[in-house]
């Protein structure tokens, strides 16, 4: 029988009030994202064929760049074929979006969304860090997925300038690199972030992965936008 000690007993009653992950291959697990206990919901969807395919003939043909617009749940496809045309893959691709859209929206009750959709060579967000925002929508459509640390794992005075200059690998920021969680390809992922209602020192810290040489990510996020 292992010895609990005051350490242990500290240690149990912060996992069990701190924010934690909600996983499942049901899209409705993303409702979890309104309780407390929670700061990152994901969907673990598996990419259809003629999605994954139509994914692979959209970066074949694109430069690396990315593209931002405002969207609602009824223009959403509309715009992203306006954008990059109304080829066969560009539609496939384009009606996930606008379902993601639609979905976000409904969730969180908006009328818009802001979209980004990005083709990556390089990790745009290297270090751990927090989002200021209430929450965003995250997901790889090819390539690595976003890294994220659980909320019990992390020494945030060691985020920004706390790392003092360091790799957050031997920062302090956490203490062993099992504590990084990795989303997979096509997981739609909701991140809370410090602007949630009263999440302030709970937002989901988290990282984008370094992409190997010679290939590009695809990743679309979603964020809240006031009418």
């Amino acid at each position: 029988m292992g010895v609990v000690t005051e350490n242990t007993v500290v240690f149990n009653e912060l996992t069990a009030t701190s924010p934690h992950s909600k996983e499942s291959d049901d899209a409705n697990v993303l409702t979890n994202i309104y309780r407390d206990d929670t700061n990152i919901t994901v969907w673990q969807r598996e990419m259809q064929q003629d999605l994954t395919a139509a994914v692979g003939s959209f970066l074949h043909e694109r430069p690396t760049r990315a593209t931002v617009l405002a969207v609602t749940p009824e223009s959403a496809y509309q715009q992203l074929c306006e954008k990059f045309g109304a080829s066969e893959d560009v539609m496939t691709l384009s009606k996930d979006i606008a379902l993601l859209v639609d979905m976000f929206c409904c969730l969180f009750d908006l009328k818009q969304a802001g979209l980004r959709l990005s083709i990556l060579e390089h990790a745009m967000c290297p270090r751990f860090h927090v989002d200021h925002i209430p929450c965003r929508l995250v997901t790889t459509y090819r390539g690595v997925g976003t890294q994220w640390l659980p909320h019990y794992a992390v020494d945030r005075t060691k985020l920004g300038a706390g790392n003092q200059g360091k790799p957050d690998e031997i920062s302090g920021l956490f203490n062993d690199i099992a504590d990084i969680n990795q989303l997979t390809q096509g997981d739609v992922a909701l991140l809370k972030g410090e602007g949630w209602n009263e999440q302030t020192g709970a937002g989901i810290v988290h990282r984008s992965p370094v992409i190997p040489a010679g290939e590009r990510r695809l990743i679309l996020t979603l964020d809240f936008m006031n009418d």
